[in-house]
């Protein structure tokens, strides 16, 4: 597989080639917050390697990839390409069922009922908070943009929008995106009511579990979900190369 031809078939994607057989792919995407992130899917070492050989000198610095990581061989040719660790996020499962938190003077609004423009405010000042302090570059990729009011559930506390939920329905089991609330109406139980909803929904919706990606950093999140009785599944890497 030395001898595979890679081509640049668009701006942001490659192939190689063998014999006019696609034998692997490259690909960069660039995330809304400025980043650009690389995967490579190839069967051969040796492709993995022409393929980023071949990107690596035309894109601009620094580049990110995410890795399993128990998937100790693409760690390594990652790594062999020059990219190191930058931060871990811990996958977790929580079981369902659990309805009983809750928070005084605050109303939790079910995923899909929270109305667009309040909540599209909400989002605004969150992400302002956000970037002031840790910055949305330590946030996971899927939660930089509101796509889709009906995946949120959200409180509210003397009639305005004070936290939020998004929830991904996927067929397995329903991903927790993001949880986030105003930092005037922290350390008031307001996530923990949140979540109760959302593992209360999945519940009556017949889901055993649903899922979350959090930062090993971030010890409030993990003794939230933890509270609720999350198992750390697995855990994945992302990579930098500066």
């Amino acid at each position: 597989m030395q001898s595979a031809e890679i081509t640049r078939i668009s701006e942001r994607h490659w192939h190689a080639l063998d014999d006019d057989q696609v034998v692997g792919r490259g690909e960069v995407l660039r995330r809304p917050d400025g980043r650009s992130f690389l995967s490579i899917d190839a069967w051969h070492g040796a492709v993995f390697d022409r393929l980023a050989e071949e990107m690596l000198p035309t894109l601009p610095k620094p580049l990110y990839t995410v890795v399993d990581e128990a998937d100790l061989d693409l760690i390594t040719q990652w790594e062999r390409m020059g990219f190191g660790p930058r931060r871990r996020e811990w996958e977790l499962v929580v079981p369902s069922g659990i309805t009983s938190a809750s928070s005084p003077g605050v109303t939790v609004l079910p995923v899909g009922a929270a109305e667009d423009e309040p909540l599209r405010e909400l989002d605004r000042a969150i992400r302002d908070e956000v970037e002031a302090t840790v910055g949305w570059h330590n946030m996971p990729a899927e939660v930089f943009h509101l796509h889709d009011p009906s995946r949120y559930a959200v409180a509210v506390a003397g009639g305005r929008y004070v936290g939020l939920v998004r929830v991904v329905p996927l067929p397995r089991r329903p991903r927790i995106g993001l949880i986030a609330v105003r930092a005037g109406f922290r350390r008031r139980g307001i996530a923990r009511a949140l979540l109760a909803e959302v593992l209360g929904a999945a519940h009556r919706a017949g889901q055993t579990s649903v899922s979350a990606e959090v930062n090993q950093s971030n010890a409030a999140a993990l003794a939230l979900f933890e509270g609720f009785g999350a198992r750390r599944e697995s855990s994945n890497l992302e990579l930098v190369l500066r």
